[in-house]
Formats: structure tokens, C-alpha cells, sequence
């Protein structure tokens, strides 16, 4: 008997394993605060070994050099960042002091992120959603298939990516067809 892959369609209705979710993480003026601070920022194209990813972003803290496989220091943590990271490590369970690293990311529409799992150096993935909604992805292999499953991400909502979510399964973002941004927050290893 062949096992056919499941579609897209064909969705688990249990998320994995640490993952965590919830709405209205930042309150709607915190957010709009937050993105006319995005004005500013120096963004550049996602960088991965010379090929050049159709999202912009700004770390903060550390930053990972895909060229020289290692961490690299950057720029401090700006502090219009500090209420949104409060509130991811609030949310992850976590003193703010672990969430060292801080990504802005920019999607213009069509942007999105491939399948992935966050570098092995990162440990806690926080995410804050915020602009037009998003669906993070989710893939585990099982056998010759993948095991799927979607999360709509709200605007200014927050995930947690630890445990099984973040050691077993890869995530992606879907291209939206809106400005959004993104505000991720790593504890390292």
C-alpha cells in the first residue's frame, strides 16, 4: 500500500507540540508606535550565501552570518524594541535578558520565508505579528510524506516556537499579498 502525502487541505487539527499562540499581544497603538518606528531602520535583502531573499531585515543583538556559518554581533537592542520584547518574554515564560537576539523583518506583498528550522545556536523562537495577517507553516517528516499543519497569524498576535514545534518541525512563512512585518526574538543556546 502507498502512502500519499497529505495536502495542504488535509491539516491536523492539533498543533505540534511547543507551539504556542494567542492574539492581541501588543495593544493597537503599541503596534502602530512599532511600525512608524520601522521607518527608520536600515533594512537590507535576507542575505543566504550570496542569494538574495525577497524579505528586508534589521537584527539586533546578534545576527547569524550565513557566509561564515557563525553568530555575529550587532547593533543593541534600540529601545522601541523593549516593550515588544517584555512581552515575548512574558509570553515565553522567559526573563527578557534571555531573548538576546531581536529580528525586524519586512514583507513586502509576495514575501515570504521558505522551509526552515532556526539555526541550531538559537534556542526559543518568539514571533510578533504585526501589519496585514500572515500563515506560519508547519512540516514534520513522517516516512516518504510530511505531516502538516497552518496557523493564521493575526496582527499584532504572538507564537512560541520550543519543544517538538521547534526541534522536529521545519516553519515557513506564506507570501501574503499585504505590507507586514515581523518582530522575532531569540534566546541562544
Amino acid at each position: 500500500m502507498t502512502r500519499q502525502q497529505p495536502s495542504l487541505f488535509d491539516l491536523p487539527t492539533a498543533l505540534p507540540g511547543g507551539l504556542r499562540y494567542a492574539e492581541e499581544a501588543v495593544t493597537a497603538e503599541e503596534a502602530r508606535r512599532l511600525v512608524e518606528a520601522f521607518a527608520g531602520l536600515p533594512f537590507e535583502a535576507f542575505d543566504f550565501h550570496g542569494f538574495k531573499g525577497n524579505r528586508r531585515i534589521v537584527s539586533y543583538g546578534s545576527r547569524y552570518d550565513f557566509s561564515a556559518s557563525r553568530l555575529a554581533e550587532a547593533e543593541p537592542l534600540p529601545g522601541f524594541l523593549e516593550p515588544a520584547r517584555r512581552a515575548a518574554a512574558g509570553f515565553a515564560g522567559v526573563d527578557v535578558e534571555v531573548l538576546e537576539h531581536a529580528m525586524v523583518t519586512e514583507y513586502a506583498p509576495g514575501a515570504g520565508i521558505g522551509w526552515h528550522r532556526d539555526r541550531p545556536e538559537f534556542d526559543k523562537v518568539v514571533g510578533l505579528s504585526l501589519g496585514a495577517p500572515a500563515t506560519l507553516r508547519l512540516r514534520r517528516r513522517e516516512g516518504s510524506g510530511w505531516i502538516r499543519a497552518a496557523l493564521p497569524l493575526e496582527p499584532r498576535s504572538i507564537y512560541l516556537l520550543d519543544g517538538p514545534a521547534r526541534q522536529d518541525w521545519q516553519h515557513s512563512i506564506a507570501p501574503g499579498d499585504s505590507l507586514r512585518y515581523s518582530i522575532t526574538f531569540r534566546s541562544l543556546r
